[in-house]
């Protein structure tokens, strides 16, 4: 039944978008029309346009991700467990975590060139402290019980690390994950647009330096239906992965 009330909650929204640009409500010139994105997406497909800048950006959204993830995952468990080395980094990370990374952008230009380096570059800073905050978390989130239960039983600092440490972590980092497939989308494009001759992003800026906002809309109907595909591959990692979790019981939809 949620299905049917999403679905037609999406129906309404669009019918109310498709009144307002037909009756000046919404003014096309700033909102777009929907038939018009629309029409813009199948042109693009049909002809083949988009299919090299669309690999390109999920190119460098998926190097970012991926590299993202296992930098998060591999400093929050050391970190998480090395207290006197957190200790002395621990402003630094602050620091580096304030700090507005899109501001950095320019800065990878720089050193990595307007190739996928720099869109890389960018991604990974956008992701890679959404997932250590969080894997720090999960190591710090342990049970003390559980922790001293396998001591008892004569668990090494590996096994400790395996079977306590990472399975405690893994909740955390998937639901990080979640968050870190659009940021990882907005490093490539943020950085596509300040510098770059390919990508959806640089369909995106060369669409509005000529004011047509139906192709605007149209590129970002497309990053968010690539983002919510990739986030889909999550849950579904998550779900099989995580199988051992218990779930708290919620009332099913009739």
């Amino acid at each position: 039944m949620t299905h049917v009330y999403r679905l037609a909650l999406a129906v309404v929204l669009l019918g109310l978008w498709f009144a307002g640009s037909r009756t000046g409500v919404l003014p096309p010139l700033f909102f777009g029309r929907p038939e018009a994105i629309a029409a813009q997406i199948v042109e693009w497909f049909r002809t083949g346009e988009i299919w090299p800048h669309l690999a390109i950006t999920l190119t460098e959204t998926l190097l970012a991700f991926a590299s993202g993830t296992i930098g998060g995952v591999l400093t929050g468990l050391w970190l998480g467990l090395s207290p006197r080395t957190l200790a002395v980094l621990d402003p630094f990370i602050k620091a580096a975590n304030a700090m507005p990374r899109v501001i950095l952008a320019p800065i990878f230009a720089l050193w990595f060139g307007l190739g996928m380096g720099s869109k890389i570059a960018l991604g990974f800073t956008l992701v890679f402290f959404i997932v250590f905050f969080n894997v720090l978390q999960g190591v710090r989130e342990v049970s003390p019980v559980v922790l001293n239960g396998a001591r008892m039983l004569g668990a090494s600092r590996r096994q400790l690390l395996r079977h306590v440490y990472l399975p405690a972590a893994m909740a955390w980092v998937f639901s990080s994950l979640h968050v870190s497939v659009g940021m990882a989308f907005v490093g490539a494009v943020i950085a596509e647009y300040l510098g770059s001759a390919a990508g959806v992003g640089y369909l995106i800026l060369q669409a509005q330096g000529v004011f047509d906002v139906d192709a605007v809309f149209a590129g970002i109907a497309v990053l968010t239906a690539c983002a919510l595909v990739l986030d889909l591959v999550v849950t579904l990692a998550e779900t099989r992965l995580l199988v051992w979790q218990p779930r708290a019981d919620v009332p099913r939809d009739s």
